[in-house]
């Protein structure tokens, strides 16, 4: 079983910035990505970002230029430093592991990101 942990939700005016961080613990499979989706109300879950421990990334094109995955090497950590931030990016944040032939995701519990004057 694999446990996420996430942090860094909030409220941040437009135009800020946030960073969101997220670690994996337990039985984590050796090939995975890990990344973030975001649930706005009413809406379905989207990619926002993913990242793969080779390195891969990749992104939603709404968010292309002003967020920015990163993972530490050789730890089962992942950061979302989220900038330019538009009340359209509102939604409830989940991390995610999983294994890169799909057949295992593994989700945290959600933190919330609102933006808002």
């Amino acid at each position: 079983q694999v446990q996420l942990g996430e942090s860094g939700g909030g409220l941040v005016q437009p135009g800020g910035s946030l960073t969101l961080s997220c670690a994996a613990s337990g039985s984590i499979p050796g090939y995975n990505g890990m990344g973030w989706y975001r649930q706005a109300p009413g809406k379905e879950r989207e990619m926002v970002a993913t990242v793969t421990n080779g390195g891969w990334t990749n992104y939603a094109d709404s968010v292309k230029g002003r967020f920015t995955i990163s993972r530490e090497s050789g730890w089962n950590t992942v950061y979302l430093y989220m900038n330019s931030l538009e009340p359209e990016d509102t939604a409830v944040y989940y991390c995610t592991l999983y294994t890169l032939d799909g057949a295992a995701y593994y989700w945290g519990q959600g933190t919330q990101v609102t933006v808002s004057s």
